[in-house]
């Protein structure tokens, strides 16, 4: 995947752009991985407070409500 290594420039925690977008969990089809990899760069690109306060309330809304590929 290209520039795969570049997501691990990102701190791991415990919600993510690419988790509240819907690419978690096991990866069946390529385009996961490249969706996932896509999203993560994204987050790093354009990282403002913003973001990460949108990224929190999506993450609750999805708890609330549930997702299919949730855990």
């Amino acid at each position: 995947i290209d520039k795969y290594l570049v997501r691990h420039f990102a701190k791991p925690g415990i919600t993510g752009l690419a988790q509240v977008k819907g690419y978690r969990g096991e990866i069946v089809t390529p385009a996961d991985i490249v969706n996932r990899t896509r999203m993560d760069i994204f987050y790093l690109e354009r990282w403002s407070p913003q973001l990460d306060l949108k990224i929190i309330y999506s993450t609750v809304a999805n708890a609330v409500k549930g997702e299919e590929k949730a855990y």
